[in-house]
């Protein structure tokens, strides 16, 4: 549990939150054409005239300008999303290592990994793939970003951060080195041992690799971890700390310890004769979430530095929010006060109002408990619920943990830019109480107005951040 608990002290030392900026703003309906997203208009149900005034300076608007990914899909975000608009599931049985003698043998393993082109030989087969895939995804973000290989010293390095979390850290590192103390003693620990166990590593070690030199640390809030990385990344952008920020989460966790663990807690479905099934958000017979690995990362800049470089903008950050249930260290509230709190906190912080939300990315992982608090708490904060459509990235890719956000952010500034909405897999019996549209089982075409991505994660860390395609 340790390691999913929040580092404090970098939390104290970046404070997250930033106020709202209030002038004035006109909602455009129309974007300008672009081949690389769609405009949309605001649905009828949204009240244009009471809706809460968004950050009009440029230098305080955050857009999206890139985005990188490791996952179970693959290294190619459009690739990845294919994926996930086609239903297909990235569950199956674990062969990484021996898995037979424990109650849950399957997961979201990566196969066939390469981190060609983007880490040298010598350091590849040092790293914890923790870290080889936040080197790799956030390299592949700069690219899409137009900021790969030397074009990245077109920008001011020192006015360019990274703050890549993650929820477990170099988990293959601590697992080794701990076998090596046991059984050889304490002079075959690796030096290496330390450095690459440690959470603020990815961060660190990409930054090196790049010469990005403004703020770099790491947030640790377990699954809720990207979110807040997101989160923290805009607020140093709007108090002017950097011009851009290379932000999100890495996780590679499905390993005997890792498995362990998840089994010891019993948050893990069992359905091992069906492993593509297990992962059932929101379904009467879900018995626990899957594991999955990974990392995503966005690049994120202010609109002034964004269009001063020419930079192909796929998406805007409007807007987030971080709290705590302070409830339990793995339950979340019934009642989904944290979360209602969070979403509510989100919408001001993005000047939007619950009206003009019509897309949500649900944490739903697929456990009895979880599942049900979120969709509580989102009924308490949008009234009607008729026009929003939700689905579930874990149904197909299972939980990456610190990753989670990242990659389920890239899922929701996908379904931004194409108008399809990725179906919810699995929904076979669904609870009552879930009357949402979750996209079941089918893609389905929506014009996206605001959608809002949800992560939350063991100690009660509640996270929400909302985007929207970027408007002039």
């Amino acid at each position: 549990m340790q390691a999913l608990q929040s580092s404090s002290s970098s939390l104290r030392a970046s404070p997250l939150r930033t106020p709202s900026n209030r002038q004035s703003h006109q909602i455009i309906t129309n974007a300008r054409p672009s081949t690389r997203r769609r405009s949309f208009t605001i649905s009828a149900s949204a009240s244009v005239s009471s809706a809460p005034k968004r950050e009009t300076d440029p230098k305080k608007r955050v857009v999206i300008t890139g985005m990188g990914l490791v996952s179970v899909f693959g290294n190619d975000v459009d690739a990845y999303y294919e994926k996930l608009l086609s239903g297909e599931s990235g569950i199956s049985l674990i062969d990484r290592f021996d898995a037979s003698k424990f109650p849950t043998r399957f997961g979201g393993q990566i196969r066939g990994f390469s981190s060609e082109g983007y880490i040298d030989g010598k350091n590849e087969r040092r790293l914890d793939d923790c870290l080889k895939y936040c080197i790799v995804a956030g390299k592949k973000a700069l690219e899409s970003a137009n900021l790969g290989g030397d074009k990245l010293d077109t920008i001011d390095k020192k006015n360019a951060g990274v703050l890549v979390g993650t929820g477990m850290g170099g988990l293959t590192v601590f697992s080794d080195g701990v076998q090596a103390l046991v059984e050889k003693g304490h002079r075959r620990i690796s030096p290496f041992f330390i450095p690459y166990a440690i959470t603020n590593m990815g961060s660190a070690l990409l930054a090196i690799d790049l010469g990005l030199m403004g703020p770099n640390y790491s947030i640790s809030t377990a699954c809720a971890t990207s979110n807040y990385c997101f989160y923290a990344a805009a607020n140093h952008i709007r108090r002017g700390e950097a011009d851009m920020m290379l932000a999100g989460g890495t996780e590679a966790a499905i390993i005997p310890i890792g498995l362990g663990g998840f089994v010891a807690c019993r948050a893990l479905s069992q359905r091992n004769d069906d492993p593509q099934t297990a992962s059932r958000p929101w379904d009467k017979q879900r018995d626990g979430f899957v594991m999955g690995e990974g990392a995503g990362v966005l690049v994120m800049e202010s609109l002034e530095h964004a269009m001063k470089r020419g930079a192909p903008i796929v998406a805007e950050y409007l807007g987030g929010a971080v709290n705590c249930d302070a409830h339990h260290m793995t339950d979340p509230r019934a009642d989904g006060l944290g979360v209602s709190s969070c979403i509510e906190s989100c919408l001001e912080d993005a000047g939007v109002s619950p009206e003009e939300v019509n897309y949500i990315n649900a944490h739903a992982t697929s456990t009895l408990a979880g599942d049900l608090a979120e969709i509580n708490a989102i009924k308490k904060v949008f009234k009607s619920t008729s026009g929003i459509k939700i689905n579930a990235t874990k149904s197909m890719i299972g939980h990456c943990l610190g990753a989670a956000g990242g990659l389920e952010a890239i899922a929701t500034v996908k379904a931004i830019n194409t108008g399809w909405l990725h179906p919810s897999i699995n929904q076979f019996n669904p609870e009552p109480a879930v009357d949402f549209d979750t996209v079941a089982n089918e893609k389905k075409q929506h014009e996206v107005n605001v959608a809002i991505s949800n992560s939350f994660g063991f100690g009660g860390h509640n996270s929400v951040v909302a985007f929207s395609a970027f408007k002039p």
